[in-house]
C-alpha cells in the first residue's frame, strides 16, 4: 500500500511540473553592472533606475527566458563623471552612461552639437537626429568601438544651455572677466562677452562655486535647480544657447558579444524609449525647476532677441571650424555637419546662424 502512495504521489509531482512553462524552469540570470559617476539626483540616473531598468526587466519577463541581476554604481562608486568612459572600455561597468562634453578627442562626432550654438532647443528632435545619423555614418559607431563599446543611443536631457553665476549680472556687458565652469566645447559659448571659461563637471559646480574656485557656470536651469546651484549662484542669466546630446548609453563590447540576441533587443529598445522620455523631460521639466530655483532664492536676467543675436554673431565659425578639424582627422566632417543642420531645419528648426553655410 505504502509503495502505492509513493506511486501516485510521483505521477502527481510529475503532472505538476508539466504544467509549469519550460521558459520558467529554463529562466537564466544574466548579471549587469551599470555605472555613471553622476548621482541618483541626476535626471538621466535618476530614469535609469526608475524607467530603464524595470522596463527591461517587463519586456524580459514577457517570455521568461532571461533575468538580469542589477548592480547599480552611481555616484563615483566605479569612476567618476569624467572617467566612465575608460571604465567601460576596460570592463568595470557592463552598461553605462558616457558624458560627452568630457570627450571631444575620443568621441569627436558626438560633441558636433557642443559647436552650434544657438541651434535648437529641442532636445528629443536632436537625440533623434545624432541617432539617426548614428545609422547613416559607420564613423559614428567606429567610435566607440575603438573603445571596446556598442552604442545603444545618444540622448540629451537638456532644453537650453544658460548661465548662473554668483554675482549680481545685469547684461551680457557684466560678464567679462567672469571665471566660469563649463564642460567642454560649450567653453567657447563665452567669448563674445569675454568671459573665462574653466573646465569642470556638474558635480563640482557647487563647491568650485562656493569656494571661489569660479563664478558661475554653464548649465541648464533642470539641473541647476536638481542641483540647488540657487544657493550659490543666485543669478539665472537666460541666453538660450540651445540644446546639445550630452549622453551616450553604451554596453562593453566583451559583455555585449555573451548576450543572448534577445536580450541585446530588449535592451537597444529600451534605450530608444529611455532616450525619448528623457528629451520630453527636458522639455517639461523647465518650468517647475525654474519656480523651484528662483523658490530658493534665485534671480532671472533675462537677455534680449537683440542681444541673442549679436551674441551669435560675435561667434567664430565653429561649426566650420569642428568640420574642417573632422575631416583633417580622416572622419566626414563637413558632411556631417550638412546633414545634422539639415535636418534640424528639415524638422522646422530656425538656428540664429546657419553654421553649415558660412
Amino acid at each position: 500500500m505504502l509503495r502505492l502512495h509513493r506511486m501516485m504521489g510521483a505521477i502527481v509531482v510529475g503532472a505538476t511540473l508539466a504544467t509549469v512553462p519550460f521558459a520558467a524552469l529554463a529562466q537564466q540570470t544574466i548579471n549587469l553592472t551599470a555605472i555613471d559617476g553622476y548621482p541618483p539626483r541626476a535626471l538621466w540616473v535618476k530614469e535609469f533606475i526608475e524607467f530603464y531598468i524595470p522596463e527591461v526587466d517587463k519586456r524580459l519577463a514577457a517570455s521568461g527566458k532571461y533575468k538580469i541581476n542589477w548592480t547599480q554604481a552611481w555616484s563615483g562608486q566605479i569612476a567618476k563623471p569624467t572617467g566612465v568612459i575608460d571604465a567601460m572600455e576596460q570592463g568595470l561597468g557592463d552598461i553605462g552612461i558616457i558624458t560627452i562634453p568630457f570627450h571631444e578627442d575620443k568621441l569627436p562626432l558626438n560633441n558636433l552639437p557642443y559647436n552650434l550654438p544657438f541651434t535648437s532647443s529641442d532636445p528629443q528632435l536632436v537625440g533623434k537626429v545624432m541617432d539617426e545619423l548614428a545609422n547613416k555614418v559607420p564613423e559614428f559607431r567606429k567610435q566607440f568601438e575603438k573603445l571596446n563599446q556598442v552604442l545603444l543611443t545618444n540622448y540629451s536631457t537638456i532644453d537650453s544651455y544658460d548661465i548662473f553665476t554668483r554675482r549680481e549680472v545685469k547684461s551680457a556687458a557684466d560678464l567679462k572677466g567672469v571665471r566660469i565652469n563649463a564642460a567642454g566645447a560649450n567653453m567657447r559659448f563665452l567669448d563674445p562677452v569675454g568671459a573665462v571659461g574653466v573646465r569642470g563637471s556638474l558635480a563640482d559646480y557647487y563647491n568650485n562655486i562656493k569656494t571661489g574656485v569660479t563664478e558661475g557656470c554653464v548649465m541648464w536651469v533642470e539641473g541647476a535647480a536638481s542641483f540647488k546651484l540657487q544657493e550659490v549662484a543666485p543669478y539665472y542669466i537666460k541666453v538660450g544657447f540651445g540644446t546639445a546630446v550630452n549622453k551616450s548609453l553604451t554596453v562593453n563590447a566583451n559583455t555585449w558579444a555573451k548576450l543572448p540576441p534577445e536580450v541585446q533587443t530588449v535592451l537597444k529598445e529600451v534605450a530608444i524609449a529611455y532616450r525619448d522620455r528623457l528629451g520630453k523631460l527636458a522639455s517639461e521639466l523647465g518650468a517647475s525647476s525654474l519656480k523651484a530655483y528662483t523658490a530658493g532664492g534665485g534671480k532671472v536676467v533675462e537677455v534680449s532677441d537683440a542681444e541673442r543675436r549679436e551674441w551669435a554673431k560675435k561667434l567664430p565659425s565653429l561649426g566650420k571650424e569642428w568640420a574642417a578639424n573632422a575631416d583633417k582627422a580622416g572622419l566626414p566632417g563637413t558632411a556631417f555637419l550638412s546633414a545634422f543642420m539639415n535636418e534640424i531645419r528639415a524638422a522646422g528648426g530656425k538656428p540664429l546662424r546657419d553654421w553649415d553655410k558660412e
